[in-house]
């Protein structure tokens, strides 16, 4: 059964944001001591006026034949003809991989479907980093790798039907779980992204629904100069797909993220940069990022650093943010192998509605995935590359990773379960925190572990049923 996502975006408050916040979408809000933020997305977009139909290259969006080729073959001719847009007539189009290139406007109107293949031979595995190490996995259903002055547009709908790759995974988890191996589970189980964006400059996501991918739903990685606005990602319409993020920012430099609402089974405005032992050597940071003017419904984080915070993160803004009934809000978390520093973040206006957790902090996040033990009975030497990639490991120093200098102003929260939970590291406490108009209002009041410099003016937290704010083994934490 299908649903209209924008009416329940709109629902969700998603309009009303945006309208209220008018006077802000021209990025001119102050932000003390941020000079970067214009420069910020894509600096290009794919302007000519030339269109390709793809029914003009065999396609006929019927919901039933494969388009795979058709669709291709118009996106490389606009190319090599200069640019252009290619389109659709309304109708259902059944797709494997796409791959849109230099100059090219990938444009699903109104009316049109594109529907991803179910079958994962139609995904060609290609060389790519996979929530933080580099291997060999399957191709999004759109890709846009190794291109320049390219987009995706339209008011049409991506509808990846992933949940046959989500059954994939929970049967293996079944599997894989009593064996000890629930570490590598996420990366034997094959699933295709929504949309990848690799190694690419000056491109833009704008104005499309996306629906239910396999795994992630928009990854931008190893890229800059990206613009992603006013878009749509639902992904819980036939059940809970596991990983399915929102938007993954993965060590990619200037990029915006504006007007977007997404409801997902796991982070939905997510920033990484590698993990482990892969993520120290490859050392790309995420960097000069904008988020704001979006909203979160179902998800594991209105806004996340990490856990994949190797090559660190650092000059980001997100502001005029709403979270609606998110299992997390503001979300920092790490383990004490992956390293990297997180600093120099700044939030502000944002509100959370019955968010269970708005502020969390943890450096020991989800130990049976984060730690990567190889069980007895195997033998290291036949297991295949990622999972040696996995089980390398880290210098203790190099794991190490910091989180420091993170302003929070003009935040409030209500409905909360837990208003705040921080567990850092007696080898790597929680620094900097500054909270400025900061009200949290829940249940608990929740507990500070391992922090240090923290400094607020009129920070609030509430716990109804207990209002006690335990502080331990942290060192000149100020909060009034």
């Amino acid at each position: 059964m299908k649903y209209n996502v924008r009416f329940i975006a709109c629902m969700f408050g998603i309009f009303t944001l945006f309208s209220c916040n008018d006077q802000t979408n021209k990025d001119d809000i102050d932000i003390e001591g941020v000079d970067w933020i214009q420069t910020c997305g894509a600096k290009s977009y794919p302007k000519t006026e030339r269109f390709f139909s793809v029914h003009d290259y065999g396609a006929v969006g019927n919901g039933i034949d494969d388009d795979t080729r058709f669709i291709q073959e118009a996106i490389d001719i606009c190319a090599e003809s200069g640019g252009g847009i290619v389109t659709f007539a309304p109708g259902k189009y059944i797709t494997g991989a796409l791959y849109v290139k230099s100059g090219v406007n990938l444009n699903v109107p109104k009316g049109t479907t594109l529907l991803g293949s179910q079958d994962i031979n139609h995904y060609p595995k290609i060389d790519t980093r996979v929530a933080g190490i580099e291997m060999k996995w399957p191709s999004a259903l759109i890709n846009i790798i190794d291109q320049e002055n390219a987009a995706i547009s339209g008011d049409g709908t991506i509808d990846a039907r992933g949940k046959i790759f989500w059954d994939k995974y929970y049967e293996m988890r079944k599997e894989y779980s009593p064996k000890k191996l629930r570490w590598i589970v996420d990366y034997d189980c094959e699933r295709p992204r929504g949309i990848l964006i690799s190694d690419s400059k000056d491109i833009t996501v704008k104005d499309i629904v996306l629906y239910q991918p396999g795994f992630w739903s928009l990854h931008i990685l190893y890229s800059e100069y990206v613009t992603v606005d006013n878009v749509i990602i639902s992904n819980n319409i036939e059940g809970k797909g596991p990983s399915t993020d929102g938007i993954d920012i993965d060590s990619s430099q200037r990029i915006l993220v504006k007007n977007s609402y997404i409801n997902c089974n796991d982070d939905n405005f997510c920033l990484k940069a590698g993990r482990d032992a892969d993520g120290l050597r490859v050392n790309r940071p995420c960097e000069y990022i904008v988020i704001r003017d979006c909203v979160a419904g179902h998800g594991d984080g209105l806004f996340t650093c990490g856990s994949e915070t190797s090559g660190g993160i650092r000059n980001v803004v997100a502001y005029n943010l709403k979270g609606v009934g998110t299992k997390y809000g503001l979300r920092f978390k790490s383990t004490m192998q992956r390293g990297g520093v997180i600093e120099d973040i700044y939030l502000k206006n944002i509100t959370m509605d019955n968010v269970k957790d708005p502020f969390v902090v943890d450096l020991n996040w989800h130990p049976s995935y984060s730690n990567s033990v190889l069980p007895d009975g195997y033998d290291r030497d036949s297991v295949p590359g990622h999972w040696k990639t996995m089980l390398e490991k880290v210098n203790e120093e190099a794991g190490i990773p910091t989180f420091r200098n993170v302003i929070f102003e003009n935040i409030t929260a209500s409905g909360a379960s837990t208003c705040i939970k921080v567990k850092g590291n007696e080898r790597s406490r929680i620094d900097g925190f500054v909270f400025r108009n900061v009200t949290l209002n829940g249940d608990k009041a929740g507990s500070i572990n391992w922090a240090k410099g923290w400094r607020s003016s009129n920070f609030v937290i509430e716990g109804k049923q207990d209002n006690t704010l335990k502080i331990e083994n942290c060192e000149s934490v100020f909060l009034r």
